[in-house]
């Protein structure tokens, strides 16, 4: 039958080279039930579809060819039979279990080895059935009994990775500890949650805004108006000196604020460390920066910063001190102007007093499926485990789409980006929130790694339509900044804590961070009031300073900060001195909840309830 099978693509102008092309060729024959005429005409249906170039077929675009096939057997058996329903092991499952869970356990039956059951759910939101789980109906379960994959194969569904104030466990020394994940287990509301009131604040970028028409002029007024807004803080602080031009020859000691640049294409080191000033006091010359007297310091390039020191020759500015943060008595008030804020919670009342200031969420970050499929089983997953913990926001962001998934980027799928998005992403989402009621509140934020959405650095939000959820599902712009029950949470989809990690230097950091670099790599955010203080952005970063460059901006310090990124997830509680004629420091909780998919396995996620300020907040990021 090899043979025939390569005769057929021979005589259809197409060659095979390889032996394990006809091998896979005859196992499509056999499992599709299909000639070897059969198998060239789809072949010569998938050819044309992904116009591909060239005769000879290629083992790589087997995957995408095996996935065309099922999708034409599919389509064909609904056509036949519009109303059929294509049962799965997870039907049968359901069927066989589907009985009282005390009759169960008092029934022993036979050990077996059956995984566990990672198919996707969702659940009936028909009256009268709240709590019964079944299939979803969008479309037949797409695993098979004998198709397991390396997700489903896990031994523990959920661990406790690390907490934080957790009362059970002292001195946060805390052990990996399994939660109790009963895939059959019927959820009982104990009490309605409490909806949470949800408050736009700052500026971001509209749906459907024009970029990639930023000039070299809108890139020099942002790295000027920052430089600016540094020096005027810092004066009125009453700490410092009017800045002056540090590029002028001078024996005495000065006060200078500037940006920190490279002297090169390279990584910054200690000599080629160089500082821009303003237009205003120097014209935005730069100056060698000598730092050799300095006993602490972290730069990094686009950091603000204020020094002190000498300039003797003219050519060459000796610090004796760096001041490498914005002073909390002049920051901008958090009660921006009316119209910066926009409240998304017009047709329901605010929550009662003794509730705000009080909030508990779930925080999650793509990508959202494994990379041996686009399965979603991490997604599903983590909805499940939502569903029984019923946390009033569950924040998830992106990738949703991964432009970095391996089918995506050989574009084995068949369907689009933005059908992915909706089918795999939204349904499952909208499934979760019309499940939980009107009172769960949902926030998504875009990535710039997610293939559907705009590829650029302010993002603007997701552009998604509700009828009947359009006020428990939200999403935020990229960077974001929101009030959720008064607690101010920022948040950004962009790895900035790992591109900072390859871009800064340091020796004996200060404010006692120098053994937690994670630490002290978030406090440069919240330092230079900014969600991307880095300058050049790295590679890869679609920045556009032309598109609502306030986006970027930090006014105040927040309560939570989200920062995605793939290096280890943590929980962390910062110092940032106290405000003026304030007693108590200002904290901030910042949140790294990795990603929720590492592979073909399971990552990480956090869960936290917030009570007032942040020694009164629990935390723990778990493990799927």
């Amino acid at each position: 039958m090899e043979e025939e099978i390569k005769a057929e693509f021979e005589r259809s102008g197409f060659s095979i080279d390889e032996e394990d092309i006809l091998k896979k060729c005859l196992t499509f024959c056999i499992n599709c039930k299909l000639t070897p005429s059969d198998l060239v005409s789809s072949w010569e249906v998938y050819y044309l579809n992904r116009q591909l170039s060239g005769s000879l077929v290629q083992n790589a675009q087997m995957d995408g060819f095996l996935l065309h096939l099922q999708n034409e057997q599919k389509d064909a058996i609904i056509k036949e039979e519009p109303n059929l329903h294509i049962y799965s092991s997870n039907d049968v499952d359901m069927i066989l279990c589907d009985e009282h869970e005390d009759t169960k356990e008092g029934i022993l039956g036979t050990p077996t080895d059956r995984p566990e059951n990672i198919y996707p759910e969702s659940f009936d939101i028909t009256p009268g059935t709240t709590g019964n789980r079944r299939p979803s109906s969008g479309k037949p379960s797409r695993l098979a009994s004998n198709n397991m994959t390396p997700f489903g194969q896990r031994t523990s569904k959920f661990v406790v990775q690390s907490a934080f104030n957790n009362p059970l466990d002292e001195g946060n020394d805390v052990k990996e500890q399994e939660i109790d994940n009963t895939e059959n287990d019927i959820i009982r509301r104990v009490q309605p949650i409490k909806r949470c009131s949800l408050q736009v604040c700052g500026s971001q970028p509209e749906p459907g805004c024009r970029f990639m028409y930023d000039r070299v002029e809108d890139r020099f007024n942002s790295l000027e108006n920052r430089i600016r807004r540094h020096a005027i803080a810092l004066v009125a602080s009453g700490l410092y000196e009017e800045p002056t031009d540090p590029t002028v020859a001078s024996q005495n000691k000065v006060f200078s604020v500037g940006m920190v640049c490279c002297d090169g294409e390279g990584r910054l080191n200690e000599k080629s460390v160089l500082l821009q000033g303003s237009v205003e006091h120097c014209g935005g010359q730069r100056v060698r920066l000598d730092l050799h007297k300095l006993t602490q310091f972290s730069l990094f390039p686009g950091q603000v910063v204020g020094i002190e020191g000498h300039n003797p020759s003219g050519h060459c500015f000796v610090a004796s001190k760096v001041v490498d943060y914005m002073p909390l008595s002049i920051s901008p008030n958090a009660d921006l102007a009316p119209a910066k804020k926009q409240h998304l919670d017009e047709e329901f009342n605010p929550p009662p007093s003794n509730m705000l200031e009080e909030l508990s969420l779930i925080i999650a970050a793509g990508p959202f499926t494994t990379t041996d499929n686009l399965f979603f089983e991490p997604l599903s997953e983590l909805l499940a485990y939502a569903t029984r913990k019923q946390p009033q926001l569950l924040m998830l962001l992106g990738p949703f789409v991964d432009s970095e998934h391996p089918d995506i980027k050989k574009a084995a799928i068949d369907r689009s980006f933005e059908e992915v998005f909706h089918e795999e992403v939204l349904k499952r989402v909208q499934d979760y929130a019309a499940f939980m009621g009107s009172a769960a509140r949902v926030v998504l934020v875009p990535s710039i790694r997610d293939a559907h959405h705009d590829f650029v650095f302010p993002q603007p939000p997701l552009d998604i339509h509700f009828s009947d959820l359009k006020h428990q599902i939200t999403s935020f712009a990229n960077p974001g900044l929101f009030d959720a029950n008064k607690v101010k949470i920022g948040c950004c989809s962009m790895d900035i804590l790992r591109q900072l990690s390859g871009e800064e230097i340091s020796r004996n950091p200060a404010n006692g961070l120098s053994g937690d670099r994670m630490g002290r790599l978030a406090c440069h955010l919240v330092n230079q009031r900014s969600f991307y203080p880095l300058y050049p952005p790295a590679e890869g970063v679609p920045l556009d300073l032309s598109l609502v460059p306030e986006a970027l901006q930090i006014p105040s310090v927040p309560d939570i900060l989200v920062l995605p990124s793939d290096l280890a997830p943590f929980v962390k509680v910062l110092p940032f001195g106290q405000r003026m004629n304030e007693e108590e420091q200002v904290k901030c909780i910042c949140i790294n909840p990795g990603r929720l998919a590492k592979g073909v396995g399971g990552g990480t996620f956090v869960e936290l309830n917030y009570h007032g300020n942040a020694d009164r907040t629990s935390a723990s990021v778990i493990r799927i």
